[in-house]
């Protein structure tokens, strides 16, 4: 069988629904739909049925496509969160769980990373992680439904993920992200070097994800929560020592809501 294609489906005004098939089957699987419109369309333009939907979290900009594509692709399962109220949930799904996709010969393993909501999964595979909300391409998600700590907790998950992995995201907030990571870091060379490139893709409307984690580690401030930089940054907001890289977390995510967002 050939190798997996991942197809990004834009969405709204910045969404990307991850669309996995492979050149050889007439079958697909879709991450966060939250529109069933554009992903319906892409699908019949590519003459593909689906398989599975890949729910990562609650969030209407995650979910909403769901009823549509099953009402027209009723064989599709639909995977999601067990700690999560998403009606529509066939699978419910926690950490250590496996969804094997036969007709696209694939498995993804299940993480559990909750923090923007209270039970976000990431479906992860060799090379390559469907994270949603949780990491973004030079930033993270809000906390709504859980806790800093948890969001904190569910990013050193991820990066301990090899550094060559594709970071699968699901929306367009690169460049604004990074601005804020230049607030945090601006004398960075790799995070000015990132700028620089990232603000060309836009120009030229390029999407800017997946990103690697590789990348992340060196410009991504909510997983380098441990740099002398850093933390001096979020002290220096915070107007106090922070003791733990949690405390650093929690300073940079509240000086990006309150500040700059």
């Amino acid at each position: 069988m050939s190798e997996l294609r991942i197809s990004a489906i834009p969405g709204f005004a910045d969404n990307y629904f991850w669309l996995l098939s492979v050149p050889d089957q007439p079958w697909a699987a879709v991450v966060d739909p939250g529109d069933a419109t554009p992903v319906q369309r892409h699908l019949q333009q590519s003459g593909l049925q689906l398989e599975a939907i890949l729910i990562t979290h609650k969030h209407r900009d995650h979910t909403g496509g769901i009823r549509a594509l099953k009402a027209a692709w009723p064989q599709a399962v639909v995977y999601g969160p067990s700690n999560e109220p998403i009606r529509q949930l066939e699978q419910r799904l926690q950490a250590g769980d496996q969804v094997t996709l036969p007709r696209l010969a694939c498995q993804l393993q299940v993480l559990e990373v909750p923090g923007h909501t209270e039970g976000h999964l990431a479906y992860t595979m060799p090379g390559r992680v469907f994270c949603g909300d949780t990491l973004f391409a030079g930033g993270c998600g809000r906390v709504f439904s859980g806790t800093f700590a948890q969001l904190s907790a569910s990013l050193q998950q991820l990066a301990q993920l090899p550094p060559d992995t594709l970071i699968y995201c699901a929306h367009e907030y690169t460049q604004a992200n990074l601005g804020f990571a230049a607030w945090v870091e601006p004398d960075n060379l790799q995070l000015q070097a990132r700028i620089a490139r990232v603000a060309a893709q836009r120009d030229r409307g390029e999407a800017t994800v997946p990103s690697t984690l590789a990348e992340e580690l060196a410009t991504n401030p909510f997983l380098r929560t441990r740099e002398p930089d850093v933390v001096a940054a979020a002290e220096a907001w915070a107007q106090r020592s922070l003791s733990s890289p949690v405390a650093v977390f929690t300073a940079l995510r509240t000086w990006k809501d309150r500040d700059y967002d």
